[in-house]
């Protein structure tokens, strides 16, 4: 057994295991190193440098032992070196760095190991970082770098530290030899050096490395591989170029493009490292893409195409040189797309003519390529696409193959279509919204060829061409709200356009887990979907134009073998179905019998991939793809247009049920309860009949699953709740012969049965909840049953799976709210019932109390002496104790009346006098006590008069608000019939009380009595807003009240509106009535759109920026609670008014336009969406620093730096973070990027922001997310290298404590995401990120482990 290691190492510990690395056994060697390693490792940093003679010892042993003849022993002899560097004195290190450059290896076979041995030592300091000052361990390590590796590797000094007649160094390593060339190990260790030290390097460092690069690079004899590696070592060291050097370096980059005859692999060469420089440094090498993107363009011009071709047909063999540069071109085409969009405007039209030249390039095919690049042929009729088909339908195999035979392993042309298609992926995930999708160019000149080209040869091409054209469609549909058709299921056909990633997945993500189903609160049946009408122009007519022809060519491809071909032509019908609500009618024909055989297609082998396909390509998934079409299919078409093609669906699908896998079987029960919604009324209505056979066949498959004692549990889940959608489908008299009351009473005993098995009775309690809401008739639910079902439902309230509790609740809530269901009742249930849900009403979980208190209201109105006992009446007592809100005191006030109006609420009109009275809430309270006053009239044993006396007579303040909260919500109910005694002066006279409660609770109760009685108190409300001070501001305040409940019940003002309107607009301009004459004005406006909405536009041009601020403010009030009609008049003008309100002169008005613009995104997407692109651009400006809003202030002996524009930074990444939840696929996904890295240098609160916008890009655009790992690594490396001064103030210290655990967190979320680029980063993306990771592993271990668990922790 090894010896332990000591705690404190010394340097004798190490001097002990030194002899040892010389014995003749590699085994003891090797576990030798292991300890020494070990030692090095717990040792303090100090430990050895005071002892030099030790350090020199150690490092001359661990130098023998690189040339070791075992391998192992020589990977942990790097591994010592690189934990021994650590510890050694700053004058070892140069010596060090020497020896290992001149290494030479006699017994090892190893010729790199000199090189890796270099690379560990410069990768073993922590890395530098810009602005920050490096640790002295750093500076050390980067002084020995400056003095002996960079001479070494170009083989002179280049900076000379003031020393004369230094010796020359021997040859650069870099040198080319000419008997060796270059030293690939050597690259190795310059684009280490670059990563680690870049920040650290002087101008000097950089032009000597840079011309040693170069050198490699324009070297005739240097091989392929390393001059790619060079290509790497550029764009590596370009990062850290000065604007000076970059550009210089472009301008020789182009003298090289210039030179006459220039070779085709140079020129190659240079395409791709202009690619390469376009995804490192894209802000950088932007700017001067419109000297540089006409070299690569020139490459894929038609001239050039032109050319090429002649000698071809000179020749009878392409030149495999020229295909190469043709594809480093593309490459480098799509570079610029993707990372550089904005600076690639300029040449759109040659970028779209060169990608779409080389998508059909085939030097094989004698076909004409002009001919297919000529268009479609959406204009045949239906007849000749049918007949092609049938023709086709027999020769298809015979076509592929023959193309296949024409495939030669030398053709290298399938490479340079696929970068083309590439490059239109690009330019339809960059270029689309708001820009070419809109104006035709995508559908026009794109989708035609792509379609063309699905008869391609080569099998990856084709995916590529496939993956293109679906990112087409879903662009199509972005942004629009298409409402689920399956209420049944409660699908989000929207989900799938959350995301804008660039990547390019060829397997549909839509398969989700067992859906779960929130609170039913209508029966469930829907009419068949309308057909939908396609629009005259846009983006949809185009895609409606292309419909027929799309179909046609995707039908050819599900009739091939292939399976990664079936799987990409069943997803772009997928998103077709999504995007168009339906749109297929008409070709159901033709693609129904290729989707049904590939959900009939075997899958007895779920894991086999296809080769060419990639492991997302496989049977199991193909026919989950083609389960999920149908199911759209049936969702978003009517009964009708299905009837043909039923026979034909159900036994497809009914065999996908029964299928051993058991995704595939999931999925098939899945379109289960979209069948059973086509086959039954009323969609089927007058149908229903013919359908019977199909349904008891859908009947038994799904009864056979849920019995079935081998099938995995999720396809047991999704039966049962597929078997409630049946029961609640086949409701009614007339739909009583769907099913024989046999079968139908057999299914509601197995519902009540898995409604008692722990493992299904989630399933089973939702089932139920479908089954209770769609009764409609006495005989479609047995009181026994709803008794026994109702009990065992109230039984899961105790359990501490709160998901069940919250379903269990929800299926109460359909029950009690049906009269069917609830007529099976009994008193003795009734009362069960309502025990079991007592311990919910209470103010814990207020999600859970507002269904209980509506399950209560329900069970009042049926046996209310049973359920109004002690036990409600004190639950309901201590519910006013807190505050309440929304939709929670609705349900508590619906239940107060309730019970006052079945004459059983004086016990707890005496409770909430009595017991709680003024402790409570008084708002609450007051409307409770009000609410039950009106409702239960003699029968509560109090009167109004009694209230009123109370606030005549009493002094106590909140006795006083409580009295006036009563009275103020009497009023509102009793309307016009409140007595005499009963007017506006009662609540008036308490406007100047001397309390700060009174006048307020005054204000409100009036507002409340008001809205009851406009007549009788708006006039004295309106005379009152025309005072100054508090009366006005009181005024206001009763004023919102009548405009918030006039609004919901939709009284008429329209004889007051205007006089209204004009007291508000003088009255908000006071500075303390802004905020709520804002929410004023913008609740009359909702009443009246006509008439205040284009005078709120006129007023955002007053000089005034105090009423500009307030129309801002109430055009926001706006947004939340107007409906359709208040919409179709906005629509028209919101663009404007946002517009306008983002480029006021003012800041806090920009910052409230910021603020109305994420209400408008959240309330009226379907007018922000299609016109987001205009706005962006604004929201853009506002999140960076502007240098003229900065300003220095004198406190005391300091001067402090103050930023005015903070507030409005802080806002625009505040709207930047609401538009990625609800519009990132209209937000340009690099230029988002670019904003997110920045605000991480921003202020504390900014930093926060991002790193929450961080974990939501990392899902909703992972690609993109890779692409800036770099530049997010090195801004974490400052946050976590800041360190608060010794004198620092509590509050700095907790910011930076709080912005350091922020960073791990994104960090271990981001490593989690993407592992493979933590640890295998092998060109310039991704190094960065690499070497961060590892220094964060290393210096922050034990939070990252704290980190994880409570990533977990919120996980589960």
């Amino acid at each position: 057994m090894a010896p332990a290691v000591p705690q404190n190492p010394t340097p004798a510990n190490v001097v002990s295991l030194l002899p040892k690395l010389n014995d003749a056994d590699a085994d003891l060697r090797y576990m030798s190193l292991n300890d020494l390693y070990n030692v090095l490792n717990a040792g303090s940093p100090a430990f050895l440098s005071n002892d030099y003679h030790t350090c020199a010892k150690t490092v001359e042993c661990l130098l023998k032992t690189l040339d070791d003849s075992h391998g192992e022993v020589q990977n942990q002899a790097i591994k010592c070196l690189g934990a021994l560097s650590l510890k050694l004195p700053t004058d070892i290190l140069p010596p060090l760095v020497e020896k290992l450059t001149n290494l030479k290896t006699t017994h090892s076979v190893d010729s790199s190991i000199s090189a890796t041995a270099l690379r560990t030592f410069i990768i073993s300091y922590p890395r530098p970082l810009s602005g920050v000052t490096p640790s002295k361990v750093t500076q050390d390590a980067y002084a020995a770098i400056n003095k002996v590796l960079i001479p070494r590797l170009v083989g002179y000094v280049v900076i000379p530290h003031g020393l004369k007649n230094q010796p020359d160094p021997p040859p650069g390593m870099l040198e080319i030899d000419q008997e060796k060339g270059v030293d690939s190990d050597a690259i190795d260790v310059l684009i280490e050096l670059i990563r680690c030290f870049g920040p650290m390097l002087q101008e000097p460092e950089k032009h000597a490395l840079l011309k040693a690069i170069m050198g490699v690079f324009d070297n005739d004899r240097t091989s392929t591989v390393i001059k790619k590696k060079a290509v790497i070592a550029i764009s590596v060291l370009a990062g850290y170029l000065s604007d000076r050097s970059l550009s210089t370096f472009v301008s020789n980059t182009i003298e090289s493009f210039q030179g006459n005859d220039l070779p085709l692999a140079k020129r190659r060469l240079l395409i791709t490292m202009v690619g390469s420089l376009a995804r490192s440094i894209p802000q950088r090498l932007g700017p001067h893409l419109k000297v540089l993107a006409p070299y690569i363009l020139q490459v894929l011009s038609e001239e050039e195409y032109d050319e090429a071709m002649a000698e071809l047909a000179e020749a009878g063999a392409p030149n495999p040189e020229l295909e190469e540069v043709r594809e480093a071109a593309l490459v480098a085409l799509d570079g610029f797309l993707a990372s550089c969009s904005n600076d690639m405007r300029l040449f759109t039209d040659e970028a779209v003519a060169a990608a779409l030249r080389y998508v059909v390039y085939d030097p094989n095919n004698a076909t004409d390529e002009d001919d297919e690049m000529g268009g479609t042929q959406g204009n045949d009729s239906d007849e000749d696409d049918t007949n092609e088909l049938r023709d086709d339908a027999n020769n298809e195999d015979e076509d592929f193959e023959e193309e296949g035979a024409m495939s030669d392993d030398d053709d290298a042309s399938w490479k340079v279509r696929r970068c083309a298609v590439k490059a239109l992926y690009s330019i339809i995930s960059t270029r689309s919204n708001g820009d070419l999708l809109d104006n035709g160019v995508l559908y026009d000149k794109i989708a035609p060829v792509l379609i063309n080209c699905f008869k391609e040869r080569e099998e990856n091409v084709r995916l590529e061409i496939l993956t293109t054209l679906t990112a087409l469609i879903r662009k199509t549909g972005e942004g629009i709200s298409l409402p689920s058709l399956n209420g049944d299921r409660g699908v989000d056909v929207t989900a799938s356009y959350a995301s804008n990633s660039r990547k390019r997945r060829r397997e549909n993500s839509n398969v989700g887990a067992l859906d779960s189903l929130g609170t039913l609160t209508k029966p469930v049946g829907l009419a068949s979907p309308a057909e939908t009408p396609s629009p005259v122009s846009g983006p949809k007519a185009d895609l409606a134009r292309l419909c027929p022809t799309i179909v046609r060519e995707l039908t050819r491809l599900l009739k091939q073998s292939s399976i990664p071909t079936k799987q990409g032509a069943i997803t772009v019908l997928y998103h077709m179905v999504l995007v168009r609500h339906g749109g297929l009618s008409e070709y159901l024909g033709q693609i129904a019998d290729p989707v049904i055989d590939a959900v009939r297609s075997s899958s007895a082998h779920p894991g086999f991939a296809s080769a060419s396909g990639g492991a997302s390509a496989t049977g199991g998934k193909l026919r989950i793809d083609a389960l999920q079409l149908v199911s759209a299919i049936c969702d978003t078409h009517s009964s009708r247009a299905l009837d043909p093609y039923i026979g034909h669906i159900v036994p497809g699908v009914i065999a996908a049920v029964k299928d051993k896998y058991y995704k595939v079987s999931s999925e098939a029960i899945h379109v289960v309860e979209s069948l059973i919604s086509v086959l039954t009324p009323p969609r089927s209505a007058g149908t229903e009949q013919k359908y019977l056979s199909h349904l008891v066949s859908l009947y038994d498959v799904i009864l056979s699953r849920i019995i079935a004692t081998d099938a995995d549990l999720e396809v047991r889940q999704r039966a049962i709740h597929a078997l409630g959608v049946l029961l609640g489908r086949i409701a009614g008299l007339n739909n009583s012969k769907l099913i024989s009351p046999a079968k139908k009473s057999n299914a509601f005993n197995v519902l009540q049965d898995r409604l008692k098995n722990e493992t299904t009775r989630l399933s089973a309690v939702q089932a139920v909840g479908i089954v209770c809401a769609s009764a409609r008739e006495k005989e479609d639910l047995q009181p026994e049953w709803v008794r026994v079902v109702t009990l065992e439902l109230g039984a899961q309230l105790r359990k501490a799976d709160r998901i069940l509790r919250g379903t269990s609740l929800a299926a109460l809530k359909n029950l009690t709210a049906n009269p069917i269901a609830l007529a099976g009742l009994d008193d003795k249930t009734v009362y069960n019932l309502a025990g079991v849900l007592l311990p919910l009403v209470n103010a814990n979980d207020l999600n859970l109390l507002g269904l209980a208190l509506a399950i209560f209201t329900k069970l009042v109105q049926r046996s209310p002496k049973k359920v109004v006992d002690e036990g409600l009446k004190n639950a309901l007592c201590a519910i006013v104790l807190n505050p309440l809100g929304g939709a929670v005191l609705d349900a508590f006030l619906g239940l107060v009346r309730v019970i006052g109006e079945h004459g059983v609420g004086q016990p707890l009109m005496y409770s909430l006098l009595k017991n709680v009275g003024v402790n409570g809430d008084l708002a609450v309270v007051g409307k409770a006590i009000g609410t039950l006053l009106v409702a239960g009239a003699s029968t509560v044993g109090v009167k109004i008069d009694d209230f009123t006396l109370e606030l005549r007579n009493s002094n106590d303040e909140k006795r006083q608000c409580l009295a006036l909260s009563v009275l103020g919500e009497a009023g509102l109910r009793l309307g016009s019939s409140s007595p005499s005694q009963l007017q506006p002066n009662v609540f008036t006279s308490h406007f100047h009380s001397k309390s700060d409660q009174v006048p307020r609770a005054a204000a409100t109760a009036l507002g409340r009595a008001g809205a009851g009685n406009i007549n009788t108190y708006l006039p004295v409300i309106l005379s009152s807003s025309d005072m100054s001070g508090s009366s006005q501001y009181l005024s206001l305040h009763s004023i919102k009240e009548i405009l918030q409940y006039a609004g919901k019940a939709r009284t008429d003002l329209s004889p007051y509106t205007k006089q209204i309107w004009e007291k508000l607009i003088i009255a908000s301009q006071s500075e303390d009535n802004k905020a709520v004459g804002a929410e004023c004005i913008g609740r009359l406006t909702i009443i009246e759109p006509k008439t205040f909405l284009v005078l709120l536009y006129r007023y955002l041009q007053d000089p005034d920026p105090t009423v500009r601020g307030m129309v801002i403010q109430a055009i926001r009030f706006t947004f939340s609670d107007s409906d359709d009609s208040f919409d179709e008049i906005l629509k028209p003008m919101l663009i404007d008014m946002l517009t306008t309100m983002l480029n006021d002169t003012n800041l806090e008005n920009r910052r409230l336009a910021l603020g109305a613009l994420i209400s408008a995104t959240h309330n009226k997407s379907h007018i922000i969406l299609p016109h987001l692109a205009q706005l962006i651009p604004l929201v853009m400006k506002e999140s960076k620093i502007k240098p003229e809003l900065v300003r220095e202030v004198q406190m005391g002996p300091f001067k402090h730096k103050v930023d005015d524009g903070l507030e409005v930074r802080k806002s625009a990444y505040e709207t930047l973070y609401s538009l990625m939840e609800g519009a990132y696929t209209r937000v340009n996904p690099a230029d988002l990027f670019d904003r997110v890295v920045a605000g991480l240098e921003d202020e504390h609160e900014i930093k926060v922001l991002c790193n929450l916008m961080l974990t939501k890009l990392i899902v909703l655009d992972p690609e993109e997310s890779i692409q800036h790992l770099d530049a997010v690594a090195d801004r974490f490396r400052v946050i976590l290298a800041f360190k608060p001064k010794d004198n620092a103030v509590k509050q700095e210290v907790e910011k930076a404590h709080e912005a350091s655990k922020g960073v791990l967190k994104v960090t271990v979320l981001l490593h989690n995401a993407f592992p493979s680029a933590s640890s295998n980063a092998t060109n310039v993306h991704g190094q960065a990120w690499k070497g961060y990771w590892e220094s964060v592993v290393k210096e922050f271990r034990t939070q990252l482990s704290a980190m994880e668990q409570e990533i977990k922790n919120e996980a589960t």
